[in-house]
């Protein structure tokens, strides 16, 4: 794992960010612009993933979607459709223009790992996998992830306004 917080992986570390930032981005781009997610009809969209996810549920050793999940998605996220189709939507938006700026890029990363982990827990892969394990390395390889980004003048600005001192 050291050589991956090598000051020559930068180069590297930003190839990464580009390319989840970008799937983040063009996804959200897409929702962003659909009346299903953000316009007329917000909500709709969800409610039909979220309903898809609940069809995946099931009982047994290694169900799909699991009861726990399950029970979240018809307690919380299916009566607030609405909500969690313009968190998604610009969620996936913000957090890509994030990791492609190298702006808060361990914010951006925890958020996309997090948004990652729920759609892998909905049963769906497609990019998730991957996006999540190298949004993981993002997060674990310190701060060569964004030597090559805008967190390259923010942070340092940012430790001296808040130490103490």
């Amino acid at each position: 794992m050291e050589i991956l917080r090598r000051s020559n992986m930068a180069f590297l570390w930003l190839l990464v960010r580009l390319w989840v930032g970008y799937e983040w981005l063009t996804s959200g781009l897409e929702k962003v612009t659909s009346p299903a997610w953000t316009g007329e009809n917000a909500g709709a969209a969800v409610t039909g993933f979220l309903n898809g996810a609940l069809a995946k549920a099931g009982e047994g050793a290694h169900p799909e979607v699991h009861g726990w999940y399950a029970d979240f998605i018809r307690a919380v996220a299916l009566p607030n459709a609405k909500l969690f189709s313009y968190l998604v939507s610009y969620g996936e938006l913000l957090v890509g223009l994030a990791l492609i700026a190298g702006l808060f890029t361990y914010f951006a990363a925890l958020a996309g790992a997090i948004m990652n982990l729920a759609y892998l827990w909905a049963g769906t892969s497609s990019t998730n996998p991957e996006m999540l394990a190298l949004e993981l390395l993002l997060l674990t390889a310190g701060p060569v992830v964004w030597a090559i980004g805008l967190d390259r003048f923010l942070m340092p600005f940012l430790r001296k306004r808040i130490s103490p001192g």
